[in-house]
């Protein structure tokens, strides 16, 4: 396991929220957790990002309320660029619109591919490199609230929202579509 520094740490002990607990599949899953993979397999293709869009939309409203227009919406990328684009384009755009966050999806881009962490775990061996580019003025100054898709231990959500911390954001927190759960 990866080793968290303080600031990391001190990134997970802010605004969480998940709403679907994720059960992985080397676990007997119930009915109601195979809605919740099938439902975050979808989001992972671009297949129901307006569903998914609207669920986040309305607790960023209820969380957030009017204050909501002063926070930039940004997502952690996908392994490669195509992937990103599937996944957050269209849910990115949309949860600004109903939320009035603004969108952070274009000051952002990533070059290179890696593999998800679900698939380095079977022992694949690649070269390939990934590099996640910033608009680092536009990030400045601004109120952050991170989504992704899934969160396991919050590795990649605590280091991502450090490096936008350090551009001079102010990440206010993280937002899920769920949460892996250990059995």
């Amino acid at each position: 396991m990866k080793p968290f520094t303080e600031s990391m740490l001190n990134q997970c002990r802010k605004y969480m929220f998940n709403f679907f607990d994720y059960l992985p599949t080397k676990y007997q899953a119930s009915a109601r957790d195979w809605q919740v993979r099938k439902f975050v397999w979808a989001f992972k293709d671009g297949k129901c990002a307006v569903s998914a869009a609207q669920l986040v939309a309305k607790k960023i409203r209820e969380q957030f309320g009017t204050s909501a227009s002063d926070m930039v919406f940004v997502c952690i990328p996908a392994s490669s660029q195509r992937k990103n684009e599937i996944r957050y384009r269209e849910f990115s755009e949309e949860v600004a619109r109903l939320s009035g966050a603004v969108n952070g999806y274009s000051h952002i881009t990533v070059e290179g591919e890696r593999l998800a962490i679900h698939e380095s775990k079977s022992g694949k061996h690649v070269n390939d490199v990934q590099v996640i580019n910033f608009d680092k003025e536009f990030f400045k100054d601004k109120k952050v609230l991170v989504f992704d898709d899934v969160i396991t231990r919050g590795y990649s959500y605590a280091r991502f929202a450090c490096h936008l911390e350090s551009f001079g954001a102010s990440v206010i927190g993280g937002m899920f579509l769920a949460k892996t759960l250990f059995v």
